[in-house]
């Protein structure tokens, strides 16, 4: 493992601890798709956006969370690049707080668009990359969807009209961790063959083990080499409550979950916690450093 992988995956483990605490002081939470999902997030913003705030006026890289109630980790990976306090993050679902239990563009402009009720985040995109393109701005929109996003039938809407459109400058993300809230998508309503569905709406796909790092970044330099008039969608294969032991490809905890203080530190465990750091993550206050 490189120096720079292994620092990128240390970042995605405090990004972990993190949202983790969060959910457990909100008492309320999603966090199976937000654990899935913070490897992809991470990649982006430590390739992509490090110094983004997303302007659509003066193009460059743009980024939208669909599956919005992945937010916990979208707030805790903001934290890790300064776009907010890791102590902010903790007021998730807060009264008053920024960060709520879904990403609010008002409040946070860096979060690209306010999504929640699912298929939207990615029609907010198409909108934006349809907007750079008119305007011949410089740069990407990617947009991560949740598997069981794809369900709504917006989405496919969407990717019909991006293709029609040849955008591009649109980055389509899957976080393909094959679970949703109560099972697996293929007992509730299954998405193969994903690919080829993709394929037939006239986008370029692309698979990746979304928690290798060193994939990501061969399958990002390839989704964004300029040279696709289609749009680019990256399946990224993840697995929902990574890097938790008891989480692990679980629905049990895709959301609206209430953790107790043994399964906070047992989750922090499995990430490498220190104890004494455990015990700051429990008081609700992010340890230093």
């Amino acid at each position: 493992m490189s120096a720079t992988t292994t620092e990128t995956h240390e970042l995605a483990t405090r990004a972990r601890r993190l949202q983790l605490a969060a959910i457990y002081h909100a008492g309320s939470g999603h966090p199976g798709g937000s654990l899935s999902c913070t490897d992809l997030l991470v990649w982006l913003w430590q390739n992509a956006y490090r110094e983004a705030v997303p302007n659509d006026a003066a193009g460059g890289e743009q980024f939208i969370l669909s599956k919005g109630h992945a937010a916990p980790a979208l707030y805790a990976v903001g934290a890790e690049f300064g776009l907010m306090t890791r102590d902010e993050a903790l007021t998730l679902r807060k009264l008053g707080s920024p960060c709520q239990g879904h990403p609010h563009v008002v409040d946070l402009p860096w979060t690209g668009a306010s999504t929640g009720s699912l298929g939207q985040g990615f029609s907010v995109g198409v909108g934006k990359a349809l907007a750079m393109k008119h305007r011949k701005l410089a740069g990407f929109v990617t947009v991560i969807l949740g598997d069981g996003e794809l369900q709504e039938g917006e989405c496919w809407e969407a990717a019909m009209s991006a293709a029609h459109h040849k955008l591009g400058n649109l980055i389509a993300v899957v976080d393909y961790n094959k679970l949703q809230s109560d099972d697996w998508n293929s007992a509730i309503c299954g998405l193969e063959p994903l690919t080829d569905k993709w394929r037939s709406f006239g986008w370029r796909v692309l698979e990746v083990d979304g928690h290798d790092y060193d994939e990501l970044d061969r399958v990002f330099a390839e989704a964004r080499d300029g040279c696709s008039p289609a749009p680019t969608c990256i399946i990224a294969h993840t697995h929902k409550g990574q890097g938790v032991s008891f989480m692990e490809d679980s629905p049990l905890w895709h959301g609206s979950v209430c953790l107790t203080e043994e399964q906070l530190r047992d989750s922090l465990r499995d990430l490498g916690t220190p104890d004494d750091e455990i015990n700051s993550w429990l008081e609700g206050s992010a340890p230093r450093g």
